[in-house]
Formats: structure tokens, sequence, C-alpha cells
């Protein structure tokens, strides 16, 4: 499993909850085969941290050719940088 990780700065309050409701009333794009995505914000410090997750080499490729062509206009704010990452560990908790 590969993860994609992008951050973001200049990403207010405002820009992430038109984000969250743009993102959610959405189906998921075809070009972007994720299993998950997280969008983590600050809102203190106006910074954001995209996560998507991909199962293989080949569905992290689809996906990032699509991220990386995204009008900037689409995304949070200003991306700040980009990395790709093996998911060394996941785990999620049991618990209600």
């Amino acid at each position: 499993m590969l993860a994609r990780i992008v951050t973001f700065d200049g990403v207010s309050q405002q820009r992430m909850a038109e984000m969250r409701d743009r993102i959610g009333s959405q189906e998921q794009p075809e070009d972007i085969p994720a299993t998950e995505m997280m969008l983590l914000h600050d809102a203190d410090s106006e910074t954001a941290m995209a996560i998507l997750f991909f199962e293989n080499e080949e569905d992290y490729a689809r996906g990032d050719a699509a991220l990386s062509a995204m009008p900037a206009d689409e995304t949070p704010g200003t991306r700040t940088s980009v990395r790709k990452y093996d998911v060394g560990l996941r785990m999620e908790s049991n618990r209600a």
C-alpha cells in the first residue's frame, strides 16, 4: 500500500468548509483510485495535509497524474509539497 501526502498553505476555515461540501457531495473520480482519503486542517496556521491511500503502484501513478494536473482553484490552498510513502503499518481501533 502507498500513500500520497500533500501539504498546503493558505487554507482558511471557509476554504476548508467549501472543500468538505464539494468533495463530500461528489462521486470519487475514476482517475483517482484511492482506497481512502483524509484531509487534515490546522486552522491556526492555515495549513492542511491531504493523505490518499492506494493499493498498488499502478493505482498510485494513475491518481498522482490526475491530482498533479488538478487546477489550483480545486485544491485547498497553495501546494507546498507532494510526497510518496510506503505504508509501513496501518491499524484501526476496534473501539465503538
